[in-house]
């Protein structure tokens, strides 16, 4: 397995950051076909796919907020108001994804992009875990 960390700066505000491209980097520099896992080793980050730049990433974003309002009912209740529910999200968006890699390309759908979800607004840089697996 090869593996590598990146950075990704998220901001202090909600948001869909898209990956995409370190993603596609990260693999033609691998050999082959194989698996491209994408991990996110943060209790408050998630990584989907999804279609970026066509509105679907707001949509996303309001869904959630409809979903895990930024308000006190969260027992989680550290950092900025509504801070709980940051805590909740991997569990609608998990930390992970993992994408096949055919012919040294990812193997995503016509408009699918790799992205990080993250509502912690504490938190404005985050760590991302790229690994291939092949045989």
């Amino acid at each position: 397995m090869k593996s590598e960390l990146i950075s990704v700066a998220t901001g202090s505000r909600e948001a869909v950051h898209d990956i995409t491209a370190a993603c596609e980097e990260f693999v033609r520099a691998q050999d082959g076909d194989g698996l491209l896992h994408v991990f996110v080793p943060h209790a408050t980050a998630g990584v989907a796919l999804l279609e970026l730049g066509s509105g679907s990433d707001h949509d996303l974003l309001a869904a959630l907020r409809d979903l895990l309002p930024a308000d006190d009912r969260w027992r989680h209740a550290h950092g900025s108001r509504g801070h709980g529910r940051s805590h909740v999200m991997p569990a609608l968006i998990p930390p992970y994804a993992t994408i096949p890699v055919v012919g040294g390309r990812m193997a995503l759908g016509t408009w699918q992009s790799v992205a990080i979800v993250d509502l912690n607004v504490d938190n404005p840089q985050r760590q991302v875990r790229l690994s291939f697996l092949s045989d």
